[in-house]
């Protein structure tokens, strides 16, 4: 008769987890940084508001960014006019939206994963998905698994409302599934549409006038598993260590709120600093296990929160520029994407 330990380590999997395939997506529509006040302001109603115009336009031009993807395009604001408004009922609206472009955006990004592993997606056992844009029952992973035409039996798990920081939320319980489930493949997605915090400016609302200026919308996706398949399956990184931190006197810090206006966004002014006096501190505890301490020594995939934050890590840290430069891409070319932005850094 065989023992508890015998048959727990049967169902383990000898190695580390692996990334195997990465797949990204954008909606078609794209803006131009530099232009975007004028349209904002313009599809907004809010032209008259001459110098909030002008501070945003500063928001922009600092923001580091060229471009970014938006499902929003002007005929759809302009069929949803409360979208538009700073604080107007539109949640009905924006919901419809969401709990349909959330998967298939996502289903674009897993089908480009998914061919590039190069197996049947029928050997997909689990599925993960993230989106902090809207809420449904049942949710964006079941929505998924028929658009991508998943098995049944595959074990999924819905994340809902987790923000930024959930690229590596996902990545974390990847990790923990495939290194747990012998012959586990973990399909991760994550999609994020700003439909949800879109709104038009307000004198007393600057920090959602930051989201205005940073947020973009895209999708990615990754193959996670242990134990690859010689020849066959092409891991491109290991997944080693994994840990997680809640900062001191953050409470407050970064806040969203489902409301019938739709998702707020609220940001503390120090945010960067918030985060820069306590990154050292972080990494130490992350990486005392691995025994490094030499932040230049390895390689680095920041979240683009936004260019005050990544100055002031870098500046901390004595990071060299091309530490963070594949994360200022991302940055440049895309915008804040949420819980996406990590997964597209990897492509670089």
């Amino acid at each position: 008769m065989v023992t508890v330990n015998e048959v727990r380590n049967a169902q383990r999997a000898e190695g580390p987890a692996t990334v195997m395939a990465i797949g990204t997506a954008t909606p078609p529509n794209c803006v131009d940084q530099s232009t975007y006040p004028d349209y904002y302001f313009r599809i907004t109603n809010s032209e008259h508001k001459t110098e909030l115009k002008e501070k945003f336009k500063r928001m922009c031009d600092k923001s580091m960014i060229k471009k970014r993807y938006l499902h929003l395009t002007e005929e759809i604001l302009k069929e949803n006019p409360n979208v538009c408004e700073y604080m107007a009922a539109s949640l009905d609206a924006r919901q419809d939206m969401v709990v349909v472009e959330v998967p298939k955006l996502g289903k674009e990004a897993a089908a480009k994963a998914i061919k590039e592993w190069g197996q049947p997606k029928s050997k997909i056992t689990h599925l993960v998905f993230c989106t902090t844009s809207g809420v449904d029952m049942p949710g964006a992973d079941y929505q998924l698994t028929k658009l991508l035409g998943l098995r049944p039996s595959v074990k999924r798990f819905m994340m809902y409302q987790q923000g930024c920081f959930a690229g590596g939320t996902v990545l974390r319980l990847a990790k923990d599934l495939a290194e747990n489930n012998k012959g586990a493949r973990v399909l991760v997605v994550c999609s994020e549409i700003t439909a949800v915090t879109f709104r038009g400016p307000s004198d007393t609302h600057l920090d959602s006038l930051v989201g205005q200026a940073l947020f973009g919308d895209g999708a990615a996706a990754v193959i996670v598993g242990s134990d690859p398949i010689p020849g066959v399956e092409k891991p491109m990184f290991e997944l080693v260590s994994a840990a997680q931190t809640i900062l001191p006197d953050s409470d407050g810090a970064i806040d969203g709120h489902l409301r019938e206006v739709g998702l707020t966004f609220h940001l503390l002014k120090d945010v960067p600093g918030l985060i820069s006096k306590n990154i050292e501190k972080s990494l130490n505890e992350a990486f005392q296990p691995l025994g490094i301490k030499d932040w230049n020594s390895i390689f680095w995939i920041a979240h683009p929160g936004g260019p005050a934050i990544l100055n002031q890590v870098e500046e901390k840290l004595a990071l060299k520029p091309e530490k963070l430069r594949s994360t200022r891409h991302v940055l440049s070319e895309y915008g804040n994407m949420s819980s996406a932005c990590v997964l597209f850094i990897w492509t670089r």
